[in-house]
């Protein structure tokens, strides 16, 4: 069996036993054991762990095609999903469907934020790490931070404000992209890979970043325990289908023509292929959108993720 299958294999272990550990205690806990599990992760967790792994990253010239991979993926899953809100807009219209119904402009900023933007964060970092490696992970932190993140506080805010009914905290939210740790930590964690430490420091960081990575699925439990709405689920589908299927699929296969290949090429179509962020759920809640859709499509997402990681890997695994 190739290596890359068997570590899938062992990606399964631990990420559904964390997950559903998480999801267990989600249940059980008081909800401000998450609140709280989930600031500590961002501002300290998340950060060492960047600038953790960052050092035995391969910074290569071509890694900057990772955050312009991002960019074509999000700008890619927000022209699919607005192209596809048109015509079924226009097919409503031509059969007299009550169409301002079933595409409000609240539901049409949800499908967008959908498409677009990825949990390539926290779940995109343990899935990178155990399927291709330290060697490559700088690509995926390329890819999240100067991608996912400026792109869910830039583009996200602009079209939440766009088609929300609400705009309170625009302000809040731009600020969040300048005062996030994961961006500050990378451009740190650079710097931090000339610094020589003794051998037991560096393990020491290494088994920190490792806890944080499974901390972190823990949390994801703990969230996915907090959904409570199902509904919306064929829009929904819709929507993932863009995001976690067509545009990887269609941007893998352009990496090629480009010369990205092998597993740099891998850990750019998993993020890609990522479920769609938890950020949009702070975007629905910040400007009023369709909530339930938003919802409905992280819990469908995450669980469509364990389906279409054999897929990636059988198509794209060198």
């Amino acid at each position: 069996m190739p290596v890359l299958q068997i570590n899938l294999l062992k990606l399964y272990v631990p990420l559904i036993t964390w997950v559903g550990l998480g999801f267990v205690l989600g249940c059980k806990l008081p909800k401000k054991i998450p609140f709280f599990l989930g600031k500590g992760l961002f501002w300290v967790g998340v950060p060492i762990s960047i600038m953790t792994f960052l050092r035995q990253a391969d910074l290569s010239d071509s890694v900057w095609v990772a955050p312009i991979a991002s960019w074509a993926a999000i700008l890619s899953g927000a022209g699919l999903s607005w192209l596809w809100i048109q015509a079924r807009r226009w097919f409503d219209r031509a059969a007299t469907a009550p169409a301002t119904a079933a595409w409000s402009q609240p539901t049409q900023g949800s499908f967008l934020l959908a498409a677009m933007l990825g949990n390539t964060g926290y779940l995109g970092y343990p899935v990178i790490l155990s399927l291709a490696g330290t060697q490559y992970f700088a690509w995926a932190i390329f890819y999240d931070t100067l991608g996912s993140t400026l792109g869910a506080y830039g583009l996200g805010v602009a079209l939440a404000a766009r088609f929300g009914m609400s705009a309170h905290s625009q302000q809040h939210l731009l600020l969040a992209v300048v005062k996030n740790p994961a961006l500050w930590s990378f451009w740190v964690g650079l710097g931090f890979r000339q610094v020589t430490l003794p051998a037991g420091i560096e393990q020491g960081l290494r088994g920190c970043a490792w806890t944080i990575i499974a901390l972190s699925l823990l949390l994801m439990g703990m969230r996915l325990s907090q959904l409570t709405s199902w509904h919306s689920a064929r829009q929904a589908a819709v929507s993932l289908g863009i995001k976690m299927l067509i545009v990887p699929l269609v941007l893998g296969c352009g990496l090629s023509w480009l010369g990205v290949t092998g597993l740099p090429q891998l850990v750019l179509v998993l993020q890609m292929a990522m479920p769609p962020a938890f950020a949009t759920l702070v975007l629905a809640e910040a400007y009023n959108l369709d909530r339930e859709l938003t919802v409905t499509a992280l819990a469908i997402g995450s669980i469509g993720l364990l389906v279409m990681l054999p897929f990636w890997l059988w198509l794209f695994a060198p």
